[in-house]
């Protein structure tokens, strides 16, 4: 039976619906899921039309902030990259009832491991569109139902996105629900839904986050802020620094694996800071600095850092830049005000390179390349469900096999225990 989008329930008989509909997406097989994705992308792709004109009428508001507005926005482009990314995961080998160890025990038992859909998950999050597709199809071909609390910004973009994918024959009634985004109260009800709701994955800026963090009486996964940081040690080869900079501040600096804060080492300060400051600013970046950066770009209008600007998530083409004196420093700096996402190092150093990639404690971390590649296409994963900071139960990109538990199957010949 195919999930009627339009019918007006209220936040918790949807929550029950997707609480029944879980162990029917369970017990689906992989030819089955997959099916049901292929129809989705090919009910997207004849729908895209519809889908850009409620995309439009979103961004039609007046309010949205630049960063905002990049994250909401789709076009033929990111519509392509949607499309794709369906594609991928349904290359991608289906987890469910994977078997990762099986022994047999003394007494005769036998005992396999096996992975297990998580059951129904939630997903709060804010502006990007591409998130709902994302979550439904990875979700989904992992086993699970879906709840969506998406932004009001991107209300009817997601209620299109949501009508379509919920038109495929075959797939289970309450297999997928959207929550109203009007008011704050569905939000609510979703983090206080144990008994319904297996996990919640929040996306979005950190005061999302840390609410959800706070307050939710379901198990989270955290996915983090980015303050990411890229380090140019003294043995960096500078052109290549100047890519890996450029690249990580400026291909797209509306999301999480944008690079924030660039930390240059005093040995190069004084031929690096000034260089790459008028190339961050060609590229339209305001640069802030410390005191060492601002005398060393004298003339080229550095703005001076105040304290709050090394714990800021610009999410704009605004930079912060800091002299350290060595490689403790940069990690040290970076121990201090990282949410340890990303980090990157540029260095020919060997030593170095290998030292910063063990000792720096992010879920991502680089050695001669950019901090935008934190993402779960870019892993191979074909699609993200998100980027968790945390270190249970997943860190990282993550995607199908972190959204599967585990259970225990044992099968035995009467073995009683004495």
């Amino acid at each position: 039976m195919t999930h009627a989008a339009a019918a007006p329930h209220s936040t918790q008989e949807k929550l029950a619906r997707a609480r029944d509909a879980a162990p029917r997406v369970a017990r689906l097989g992989s030819e089955e899921k997959n099916g049901i994705l292929r129809a989705m992308a090919a009910l997207i792709a004849g729908n895209a039309e519809s889908i850009l004109e409620a995309n439009r009428a979103d961004l039609a508001a007046k309010d949205l902030r630049p960063s905002s507005r990049d994250r909401l926005l789709l076009n033929p482009k990111r519509m392509g990259e949607m499309l794709d990314g369906i594609q991928a995961v349904i290359r991608l080998p289906d987890p469910v009832g994977e078997i990762l160890e099986q022994w047999t025990r003394p007494d005769g038992l036998e005992i396999r491991k096996v992975r297990v859909p998580l059951g129904v998950i939630g997903v709060i999050y804010e502006s990007r569109p591409n998130v709902t597709v994302d979550a439904v199809v990875l979700a989904f071909k992992a086993g699970n139902a879906v709840v969506l609390r998406g932004g009001r910004e991107a209300a009817h973009t997601n209620e299109c996105l949501v009508d379509i994918l919920c038109r495929v024959s075959g797939l289970p009634e309450g297999s997928i629900e959207l929550l109203d985004s009007s008011s704050r109260d569905s939000v609510d009800e979703l983090l206080r839904a144990r008994g319904l709701v297996d996990v919640i994955v929040p996306r979005g800026g950190a005061d999302l986050i840390n609410r959800v963090v706070d307050t939710a009486r379901v198990p989270v996964i955290e996915t983090g802020a980015g303050n990411c940081h890229v380090y140019v040690d003294e043995d960096a080869d500078l052109d290549v620094a100047d890519r890996i900079v450029i690249n990580a501040k400026v291909q797209r600096p509306s999301v999480c694996n944008s690079a924030e804060k660039l930390l240059v080492h005093r040995g190069i300060a004084a031929a690096y800071v000034p260089r790459i400051v008028r190339k961050l600013q060609e590229a339209g970046v305001e640069v802030r600095g410390d005191e060492e950066t601002r005398r060393l770009a004298a003339g080229l209008d550095v703005r001076a850092a105040l304290p709050e600007d090394w714990f800021t998530e610009y999410s704009a083409l605004i930079m912060a830049v800091a002299v350290v004196d060595d490689l403790d420093a940069a990690i040290g700096h970076i121990r201090r005000f990282s949410t340890s996402h990303s980090e990157a190092i540029v260095t020919r150093d060997e030593q170095r390179g290998r030292e910063f990639l063990e000792r720096v404690d992010s879920a991502a971390v680089y050695w001669n390349a950019s901090t935008r590649f934190t993402d779960g296409g870019e892993f191979g994963f074909g699609a993200e469900m998100g980027i968790s900071t945390q270190k249970l139960h997943c860190r990282g990109p993550f995607g199908l096999k972190e959204l599967t538990s585990i259970k225990y199957q044992v099968v035995g010949s009467g073995q009683i225990r004495s």
